[in-house]
């Protein structure tokens, strides 16, 4: 486990003609053992990574749909802690691809910068994606990764200068996290330019794999996305699906989702 397992995942992909698929799932929406029930479901589904989000009653990069799932998981008294401890368990219950908490950086610095790695390496966590973190203020928490081999994943936008992009690109390790749109998460019906702008502008100071997140819910926005980047993540589109499940078939609603989401060979082949 660790950063290099997070990178050589997502360039899988891309080296077989696929998309890569990173869903998100919040721990402890909506339960602590469905959320657990739900990361499997993903790997059973083809996913290539999991982003395990950390609940903050602050998450300014999110949209109605994760703010709502984090409020939900902190009424239950889930922690950074016990986040972390999730990820250990899905290991013991065979999770093999790579697991990357995102977390806001006031769980992180409240815990302690180093027990936080330490803890997270342990659990077999392969990275951190911290949206609050910008590249010229991530100095000790880039420290504290790079000892226990974690990656830090910078989060890149539309609006991100060109200074910017460079920066983030010098320090990353696993991958790129692009930002789709000016905004906040959420599904949405079209990907607009300025992913591909940034992917593209990206690109020229890294050969990381590129994923691109914010707003990624129907299977044409993978397909469209995987013209240009390797992998997307899913997140307000999924906890919609996994919100209108039945009790107990969580799971089997995000299997369903996640499949249905994949481009067939024929419509990348085609693009």
């Amino acid at each position: 486990m660790g950063a290099q397992h997070l990178e050589q995942s997502l360039r899988e992909p891309r080296a077989s003609g696929q998309v890569g698929i990173v869903p998100y799932a919040t721990v402890g929406y909506p339960s602590v053992e469905t959320s657990l029930e739900l990361v499997l479901a993903f790997q059973d589904a083809g996913a290539h990574a999991v982003e395990l989000g950390v609940p903050f009653s602050d998450p300014l990069a999110d949209g109605t749909t994760v703010q709502r799932a984090s409020f939900h998981a902190l009424g239950q008294g889930v922690t950074l802690l016990q986040c972390l401890e999730s990820a250990a368990e899905l290991r013991r219950r065979g999770l093999r691809v790579p697991i990357v908490p995102m977390s806001y950086y006031n769980p992180l610095l409240a815990a302690g910068l180093d027990r936080v790695a330490e803890t997270a390496a342990a659990a077999g966590v392969d990275g951190f994606i911290v949206p609050d973190r910008p590249p010229e203020e991530a100095g000790p928490l880039q420290e504290v990764c790079a000892r226990h081999d974690l990656a830090l994943v910078p989060m890149l936008a539309p609006t991100s200068t060109e200074e910017r992009v460079r920066q983030a690109c010098a320090m990353a390790e696993g991958f790129i996290y692009c930002v789709s749109v000016t905004g906040v998460t959420g599904a949405r019906d079209t990907l607009g330019d300025e992913a591909s702008d940034l992917v593209s502008r990206a690109r020229q100071w890294t050969d990381l794999p590129l994923v691109v997140g914010f707003g990624v819910s129907r299977r044409e926005h993978v397909v469209a996305a995987g013209r240009y980047a390797d992998a997307v993540i899913v997140a307000s589109a999924l906890l919609d699906a996994v919100a209108g499940a039945p009790p107990g078939q969580e799971p089997e609603m995000a299997r369903r989702f996640l499949r249905e989401l994949q481009p067939s060979a024929d419509s990348q082949g085609g693009e």
